[in-house]
């Protein structure tokens, strides 16, 4: 597939991802109870698959290797983009995907500590994409509205303008707080009962708990497993450390 057809058929994905996340938002928002039990065929759709890579393509992060070494670019430059989606569906859909171990990076913290980087490989961050386009919208109907951490079209920015309305219409305390490691120490059974109250489908299930527990790859080529929390620089972690913290 050249530039240009690969372009074209990018728009039309787009175009389908856009239209069944506004269904699946839709469903989620006139019944908050309601269980999604088919959601694995869209993980594995072209257009959706499609559209993930362009994300984890277009990401600033997209030259950094997993443990496999692989970039976007040296898989462009390779296999190609059709040739690797369409065994990355295949594996999915006859179930022989498995995530493998993140890539551990310790990166400074403004206080001087230093914080843990996981980095997926391509493979991983594209199927982790593609698993974000199907589940943010079903999740995005549960958040409440004046949350603003790691959702879409919401940044600290607003969070900020909507302090400086209260504080302006009589509200006199400002209560600030910080959840120590909350990604590393989320506990992934009350992650995964909140991902059920609202997921019913037993493969997406499956693949959500498969990369909580992929582990880590130490610089020194240990690997650690990981029994609590969401790797920090997953496509998927945000959206899960958010769904969790909506239920406290």
């Amino acid at each position: 597939m050249n530039t240009d057809e690969l372009e074209w058929a990018l728009m039309k994905a787009e175009r389908r991802v856009l239209e069944i996340q506004t269904k699946l938002h839709r469903w989620a928002n006139d019944d908050s109870h309601r269980r999604f039990d088919d959601l694995f065929n869209l993980v594995a759709d072209p257009a959706f698959m499609l559209v993930a890579w362009d994300r984890v393509r277009g990401n600033k992060g997209a030259r950094t290797a997993g443990v496999d070494g692989r970039t976007a670019r040296s898989i462009e430059a390779g296999q190609g983009v059709e040739v690797f989606l369409d065994g990355l569906r295949t594996q999915l859909r006859d179930r022989s995907f498995q995530p493998v171990p993140v890539r551990e990076r310790m990166i400074p913290k403004a206080n001087g500590k230093l914080r843990r980087l996981g980095i997926p490989t391509v493979a991983d961050r594209v199927v982790q994409a593609s698993l974000k386009l199907v589940l943010e919208p079903v999740f995005e109907a549960d958040f409440l509205p004046y949350s603003y951490g790691f959702r879409p079209n919401r940044r600290a920015h607003g969070a900020i303008a909507e302090t400086r309305y209260f504080a302006s219409h009589s509200y006199e305390w400002v209560v600030e707080g910080d959840i120590t490691a909350c990604f590393d120490e989320i506990s992934h059974t009350a992650l995964m009962d909140r991902v059920r109250n609202r997921i019913g489908d037993k493969r997406v299930l499956l693949l959500v708990k498969a990369f909580l527990k992929s582990g880590i790859m130490s610089r020194d080529r240990a690997l650690m497993d990981t029994r609590t929390g969401t790797p920090q620089g997953g496509i998927l972690s945000p959206l899960l450390a958010v769904d969790c913290r909506s239920g406290w």
